[in-house]
């Protein structure tokens, strides 16, 4: 008869109690989720255990291993890295650091020059500014900051190269037909070797693959760079303009000429370009002295 006037409210009311601080717990879960989304946060913890080990407080620490001075070639792409390990909710800034401008936080980009771009994955310790194409006017310090109170700030040192190609015995090169056609580039000043050097002839490559046949490519990688084109019994259509184009620094050309038996009695030919023999050694004497007599009248 006693359990007639039990009220089943108490009941109702602790389920309805545990529904709520489980309803409480999600919605926070998944407000922090989505802050954390904002902020590039690791994953909010998923159940109790997780959330009593889970620590907000830890400090941002940089990882100056990973963020380096950097040294990029001219027109092409500078990557400039700042690493941050437990960043939390918050943010990681770029600046320019003789003007102060600020050009990029997190992943977005606050600058109007198109050259720049923030580069950041979702839950990645690596803050990039990627600069494309570099010019000189970019060196210098850029600095990183995290915003902690107070600021945690580290300077990446950008220099700007310009690699240096040459042709040995340019810009031309007088060669006996049937002989071998020996061509030799060199890169200096590259802040890593190239990773490709093409030889042309006109707009067509040259490779050791080519119909002609004879034709050999030797490329030595190093801090000065050569690569070396062999041409094999060299032919009066062989002449033209060869380029050597290094995948860091600028191209450079020659004028190749090769002669046929007629005009070597004229001309002494030798691997790095011609000497001139003494039937027209005493002509071009003469002629440089009349220029010079005459450059000199000017100059007066």
């Amino acid at each position: 008869m006693i359990s007639r006037f039990l009220s089943p409210y108490p009941i109702v009311f602790v389920v309805v109690l545990i529904l709520e601080q489980g309803t409480s717990y999600s919605k926070k879960s998944g407000m922090s989720q989505d802050l954390g989304k904002l902020y590039d946060m690791k994953p909010f913890p998923s159940n109790i255990d997780q959330l009593n080990n889970y620590k907000e407080d830890v400090l941002p620490q940089l990882d100056k291993s990973q963020s380096g001075n950097v040294t990029a070639v001219l027109d092409k792409t500078a990557i400039l890295n700042c690493r941050v390990k437990f960043i939390g909710n918050k943010t990681v800034s770029w600046l320019r650091h003789f003007d102060t401008h600020l050009l990029t936080i997190g992943r977005y980009t606050y600058t109007s020059d198109l050259r720049f771009k923030a580069i950041h994955k979702v839950h990645s310790e690596d803050y990039l500014l990627h600069i494309k194409p570099v010019l000189m006017r970019d060196a210098g310090l850029y600095e990183c900051q995290i915003s902690t109170t107070p600021i945690i700030s580290h300077y990446v040192f950008l220099d700007v190269t310009e690699p240096e190609t040459e042709i040995l015995g340019g810009p031309e090169i007088y060669i006996e037909g049937g002989s071998t056609l020996n061509l030799t580039c060199v890169i200096r000043g590259s802040p890593e070797p190239p990773s490709y050097v093409f030889w042309r002839q006109g707009d067509k490559i040259v490779s050791y693959d080519s119909e002609r046949g004879g034709v050999t490519v030797i490329t030595e990688k190093g801090d000065n760079t050569a690569s070396y084109l062999l041409i094999q019994n060299a032919r009066p259509q062989d002449s033209g303009i060869y380029s050597c184009s290094p995948s860091t620094g600028n191209p450079r050309q020659v004028n190749v000429h090769v002669i046929k038996g007629e005009q070597t009695e004229q001309l002494k030919v030798t691997s790095a370009g011609i000497d001139i023999v003494e039937p027209i050694l005493p002509k071009l004497l003469l002629l440089s002295t009349i220029l010079n007599l005459f450059s000199h009248q000017l100059c007066h």
